[in-house]
């Protein structure tokens, strides 16, 4: 089963203004021609208001000005909104693969950090979460692991979401 990302609607990201990028890595790649090596740059990025809204870019071009750039307006793209607690952590426990790469994040106390690797980190950062705890299993690919974090991290629901499918009241 392919895993399902809900990102908001273009009209309802023009309001935000204030996001800011994250470069997670630069990989070069070379192709073999007639006259030598030619080169190219891919990035990847994340994008976030660090208020609940996150998203990742992937960019390619000839140039790492040019990579970087094209990731940074690709991560504007593919925005989505988490759902965050009070102390600014995961309301649940969630995991999930994409790829060969698996995210296990846990929710902290306050005051715990951000216990994540690189690429992780900065999804949670971004997304605004401070105190979170994280494993990652399988391939530890940044491309494969900020994709697993970001359908984790749609895969949360507030209190008031499973109340409301169940048919409960809180």
């Amino acid at each position: 089963m392919k895993p399902r990302i809900r990102y908001l609607d273009g009209l309802e990201v023009e309001g935000i203004n204030d996001l800011g990028e994250t470069l997670i890595k630069v990989n070069r790649s070379a192709a073999v021609v007639k006259g030598g090596r030619r080169f190219s740059f891919s990035a990847l990025s994340v994008t976030g208001d660090k208020k609940g809204i996150v998203g990742y870019g992937f960019g390619k071009s000839r140039q790492v000005p040019g990579a970087i750039d094209k990731a940074a307006r690709d991560g504007r793209k593919h925005l989505m909104r988490v759902p965050l607690t009070k102390s600014n952590t995961i309301p649940h426990e969630v995991e999930a693969w994409y790829c060969g790469s698996m995210v296990r994040l846990i929710p902290a106390s306050p005051g715990t950090g951000i216990i994540a690797c690189p690429s992780v980190r900065a999804v949670c950062e971004m997304s605004g979460i401070k105190d979170i705890l994280s494993k990652c299993y399988g391939s530890t690919n940044p491309v494969n692991l900020v994709k697993a974090s970001l359908v984790a991290l749609s895969y949360l629901r507030t209190s008031e979401q499973v109340a409301q499918l169940r048919g409960v009241q809180i």
